[in-house]
């Protein structure tokens, strides 16, 4: 499976607005968790994982969100292609990063906060996360 976006939308009335994602399935969500980076550290970078999908929704702000196919989890090649995908909060859409990538969140606004949300349980976690160095791949490059 390949990353993909799952588009939703936005509703407004004089009540105010909804947003949505309804093509979105919660069937195998076991957690979920809302990232806020500093100002001093605007990117979260890179954690790879091998049996969790991510599920990424922007709240407030606007996010880039970095990732690449991993080739190798011991020694990844640094020559892996970077995709990059913007998420805001007038977007209504969710970024799914299938299992097999790492992933890098860049905050492009201050009080920006991103929802992921997981398919692996947090007692698995351990097994699971892959951390390089935030310099591996460069995003800027």
């Amino acid at each position: 499976m390949n990353p993909k976006i799952i588009q939703g939308g936005n509703f407004s009335d004089h009540r105010g607005t909804i947003s949505y994602v309804n093509d979105f399935s919660f069937k195998e969500i076991e957690r979920f968790y809302i990232i806020s980076n500093s100002d001093e550290n605007r990117i979260r970078a890179w954690q790879g994982h091998k049996l969790d999908a991510k599920n990424f929704y922007c709240l407030n702000g606007s996010f880039k969100i970095h990732f690449v196919k991993v080739d190798n989890w011991e020694n990844p090649s640094k020559d892996l292609t970077i995709e990059t995908i913007f998420v805001s909060e007038s977007d209504s859409k969710i970024v799914h990063i299938p299992v097999g990538y790492a992933n890098a969140i860049e905050s492009l606004e201050s009080n920006s906060k991103l929802i992921s949300f997981s398919t692996l349980p947090l007692s698995d976690v351990s097994n699971d996360d892959v951390r390089y160095p935030s310099d591996y791949w460069n995003i800027n490059g």
